[in-house]
């Protein structure tokens, strides 16, 4: 294994080949907006992740499918906050703070960490996989004190890739953590969702958050979810906007780990899959509208994504212990069907 820093004055808006193997290419570049990105690519497609900016996957493209979202955006933009971005296929959410504010809640949507300008990052390279990793040290004064290290590997030959996120707490004291990897999947008519935790495990989220208008069309439908079974099949998609959201709690009752899968077609499906000891919540997030088209069917998390005081109100917030450290690891991707 060799290990190739990056630096920023070396990317360009001119593709470069940074690195090259009989299964990989790995090209460096700069958006037009100036955010820089590398491109890893397989023999099944590949990932484009922002290394400075949060380590998020922009781009996900395997086996001929796009698996992002609908958005608006063309190129990520510099931002403070995921909203002004709001374009990727997976960002991290968190990591003090998750989900979306309440009005009494102090953070913006997501947290700080979506965003967040890394501190170093670099690829470590072999025959079998390349990972790209970061780290981030988030210190405030009179404030929580975190190192963040996120990375992303793709093996050879492969259409499931890694995302994890280790978070060790610096401070002398504890500090909460709320975390979610938040992947953007593309929203297909008439896939089909399948999970290993009953549907019992589904509950519809009955808060309407801010950024949601409900018309009433939208309050009537969602009024009928409450004694229905949940949605397993993405057939009904203008009952979709806005958004339907699920939210599954303590889900290491039902299995160590959890798999979920979206068939979007004959042969393929989309899967993302986690040690539920490590992620004991999922949230399920459906919206399609003109401008935006999601079906992230699994995010795993710590908590729900209702901000920072429901989760301190509920108990489910972690706290870190000085120098204590936790790890997240998802697995994630499309497959084909045999």
């Amino acid at each position: 294994m060799f290990t190739l820093p990056l630096y920023k004055e070396n990317f360009t808006k001119q593709r470069t080949l940074i690195a090259q193997s009989e299964h990989f290419e790995i090209h460096s570049f700069l958006y037009h907006s100036g955010v820089h990105a590398i491109e890893i690519k397989n023999a099944k497609g590949h990932l484009v992740v922002l290394p400075f900016m949060g380590q998020m996957i922009w781009d996900a493209q395997f086996l001929n499918t796009d698996l992002c979202m609908k958005n608006m955006f063309s190129e990520p933009k510099f931002a403070k906050t995921v909203v002004e971005t709001y374009g990727c296929f997976a960002f991290h959410a968190g990591m003090i703070r998750m989900g979306c504010p309440s009005p009494q809640d102090d953070h913006v949507l997501h947290g700080e960490m979506p965003c967040a300008t890394m501190d170093a990052a670099w690829l470590e390279i072999n025959d079998d996989r390349v990972v790209i990793k970061g780290s981030y040290e988030y210190v405030m004064g009179f404030g929580d004190h975190y190192l963040a290290m996120p990375s992303v590997q793709l093996n050879k030959d492969a259409s499931l890739f890694d995302i994890k996120m280790v978070v060790k707490n610096l401070a002398t004291v504890n500090m909460p953590l709320q975390y979610m990897c938040h992947i953007n999947a593309t929203y297909v008519e008439n896939a089909v969702m399948t999970q290993n935790i009953p549907d019992s495990a589904l509950m519809l989220r009955e808060t309407v958050p801010a950024h949601v208008q409900p018309t009433a069309q939208w309050l009537a439908y969602n009024e009928s979810l409450k004694t229905s079974a949940p949605i397993s099949i993405l057939d009904k998609p203008e009952m979709h906007d806005p958004e339907v959201v699920y939210c599954m709690d303590d889900i290491a009752r039902y299995a160590d780990k959890a798999v979920f899968k979206m068939q979007i077609d004959a042969d393929k499906y989309l899967q993302t899959e986690f040690d539920t000891h490590e992620f004991n919540c999922a949230t399920r997030w459906l919206l399609c509208s003109g401008d935006q088209q999601v079906a992230a069917f699994a995010l795993p998390a710590t908590c729900r994504p209702e901000g920072f005081l429901a989760a301190k109100e509920k108990g489910s917030l972690i706290y870190l212990q000085p120098n204590e450290e936790r790890c997240f690891s998802v697995r994630t991707g499309i497959c084909q069907a045999l």
